[in-house]
């Protein structure tokens, strides 16, 4: 039954209600700028009311709960974005850095110093016996050399430091992952019973959780997710099973977290991802993971580690970068010693190199072709004395008496000059035929002229047979072993001038004999740069055709390509981002306009409660009165 007693209760009510009101506003307020807030609502709902024979009478209001106002559809789409954006920040900061390290549109670097080793070698060919010009040769060749290294390191250094971000970030993720499903536990025992939400802690793990997509682009999967228009017709909260993953790879899963393992194998430094699956096995992640930082890291790193050999990526951007420019400067050494190995000398020693060597050169992964190459034998006056053909087939080996091997062609006795004489022929001049192995597996190849001829002025020189005009259809054997080299160095990050040239420029020749005036070589090295070669890039089957300015207008041209789309591509994404936010934003940011109107609302509310609570009050004086 209706009482005066029961309306102080009603008013007391109003006044609680109200109270609550201003404090939650106050809260509101107080974390306007706090990363991740949630503004929160007092939701009420009139308290059960007294019947009255057949009426009822209002008892007041109840306190229904305290909700944010969130939307998780559009916390999801913010989530996912801010993951694209990170990705697509990352990349675009790294390809416009990449970029700098390529700057020939203001005419100068790589492409500027070939142009000028190739006027060095005009200038060598009009005057092939001045040692000036030589010296100029030597240092415009260090120029480049030195260049051609300087960005290769750049790259390679720019590749190891993302590297290295990628086991920071890992440590990151996996303390982050840690500590969500900490709270996940926390809010499950705030929300038991299904008394109250636990707002400020599911505020704690929705800033997790947009951290985690940033970092690695994690997805969220919920249970039952329920709206309450009440709030709002965007409000809804999700409720029931929680779980984290990344491609489906579930790093939390309610209050269990499942950390992601890195790995560091070989000498290389490159750091592999892997997922325990509970019965202990380890299942790669580096393919797996294509969003927010650590899918950018990957995808510029390489995500395929060659673990068997090399221990070095097998693809992404960076890496595809470094085997073009490899391609390049490999293709310019080749193609320079096969031509300069024309020059006389007295012993050629080549590079190291890895080959079986009764095994098939063609098939050996050394870049030697089918074909033939002269050995040649200068006298003092410059005067060919003697020449025999050396065949390259498919069985053709290195070593091997008796067989068919670059030995036996070279060693064996035979009459070259047709003249019946059996000791001015070519197994007479070069009798030393050494191939060998290092201590380390790696084999060297020395040929040398017999001493008592090299001290009469004989020379040799290997000059390579072309089937046609293209200096690339020859069989590339001294290009490839390095013999009687030009450049020192078997790719981007190492190659140089031979160090006998950077000692002594005037060793240099331009001539294919001894005679000063003979400028060939030197007009072959001109010619090399308008011949087309075939630049073989990493793992790819199909090798690049093109000269070798060619081959760095591709190396260049792509960086500026994947440069250009990272640009594009980030301004696309900044847009969607933004305007995700903004509505994110509009939904559950706190306004302070809008909360100071809540106070003023609840401020008049809790006024008018104490009202009727002094009314109250009145009456039952004047009731005690007229008892008295």
């Amino acid at each position: 039954m209706a009482s005066i007693f029961n309306t102080l209760n009603i008013g007391y009510s109003g006044l609680n209600a109200a109270q609550v009101g201003v404090t939650t506003t106050s809260h509101n307020i107080s974390n306007a700028e706090t990363d991740g807030y949630t503004r929160q609502r007092v939701i009420t709902s009139p308290s059960t009311p007294l019947t009255l024979n057949e009426y009822q009478v209002g008892n007041g209001v109840d306190i229904t709960s305290i909700q944010r106002v969130f939307d998780n559809f559009i916390f999801d789409r913010y989530s996912k974005l801010s993951g694209d954006k990170e990705y697509s920040d990352f990349v675009k900061t790294t390809m416009e850095e990449l970029s700098t390290y390529f700057p020939e549109v203001d005419e100068v670097g790589i492409k500027a110093d070939l142009q000028a080793y190739y006027n060095a070698w005009q200038s060598f060919s009009d005057n092939p016996g001045n040692d000036s010009i030589k010296l100029a040769l030597a240092k415009q060749t260090e120029n480049l050399t030195e260049n051609i290294q300087y960005t290769q390191d750049k790259i390679l250094g720019l590749q190891n430091k993302i590297n290295d971000q990628l086991n920071v970030n890992i440590i990151e993720v996996n303390a982050l992952a840690e500590e969500l499903a900490s709270l996940n536990k926390s809010i499950q025992v705030a929300e038991s019973g299904g008394a109250a939400t636990a707002n400020d802690l599911r505020d704690k793990r929705n800033v997790i959780e947009v951290s985690l997509s940033k970092l690695i682009g994690a997805k969220v999967h919920l249970g039952e997710i329920k709206s309450d228009s009440r709030l709002s017709t965007s409000t809804n909260i999700a409720t029931g099973s929680y779980s984290l993953s990344v491609d489906g790879f579930n790093i939390v899963d309610g209050g269990s977290f499942h950390p992601i393992k890195l790995e560091t194998t070989g000498t290389s430094g490159f750091h592999s991802l892997s997922y325990e699956r509970q019965d202990g096995v380890l299942i790669p992640m580096n393919k797996i993971i294509t969003s927010g930082r650590v899918g950018a890291i990957l995808a510029l790193r390489g995500s395929e580690i060659d673990n068997t050999t090399s221990g070095i990526p097998t693809d992404g951007i960076l890496q595809n970068v470094v085997a073009k420019l490899d391609s390049f400067a490999v293709g310019l050494i080749e193609s320079t010693n096969n031509i300069y190995a024309a020059t006389n000398t007295t012993k050629m020693e080549s590079n190291r190199f890895e080959l079986v060597p009764t095994g098939a050169l063609v098939n050996s992964g050394l870049n030697i072709k089918e074909g033939a190459f002269d050995v040649v034998i200068h006298d003092i006056d410059g005067n060919e004395v003697a020449r025999r053909v050396i065949n390259i087939d498919s069985g053709t080996s290195m070593s091997g008496i008796g067989s068919n091997s670059i030995e036996e062609q070279i060693t064996s006795q035979g009459d070259d000059n047709a003249d019946g004489n059996a000791n001015n022929d070519i197994d007479d001049f070069i009798p030393i035929f050494n191939f060998f192995t290092y201590a380390n597996g790696e084999n060297g190849l020395e040929i040398e002229l017999d001493t008592s001829a090299a001290a009469q002025g004989y020379t040799f020189s290997i000059q390579d047979n072309l089937s046609d005009p293209n200096f690339a259809s020859g069989s590339n054997f001294a290009g490839a072993l390095g013999l009687n080299r030009f450049f020192d160095g078997d790719g981007a990050n190492n190659i140089e001038l031979n160090f006998d040239y950077r000692e002594n420029s005037s060793l240099l020749s331009a001539s294919k004999t001894t005679s000063v005036g003979d400028n060939r070589v030197a007009l072959d090295m001109m010619q090399q740069q308008f011949e087309n070669f075939n630049f073989n890039v990493g793992d790819s089957p199909l090798p690049i055709n093109t000269t070798i300015y060619g081959m760095f207008d591709v190396v260049a041209s792509d960086v500026g390509v994947e440069t250009n789309r990272a640009i594009l591509n980030n301004e696309t994404i900044v847009a969607q981002y933004n305007a995700t936010e903004l509505q994110f934003a509009s939904v559950s940011k706190v306004s302070i306009d809008e909360e100071l109107t809540n106070l003023i609302k609840y401020q008049t509310s809790y006024g008018a409660a104490s009202k009727v609570i002094t009314t109250i009050d009145q009456m039952m004086q004047t009731l005690l009165g007229i008892k008295q």
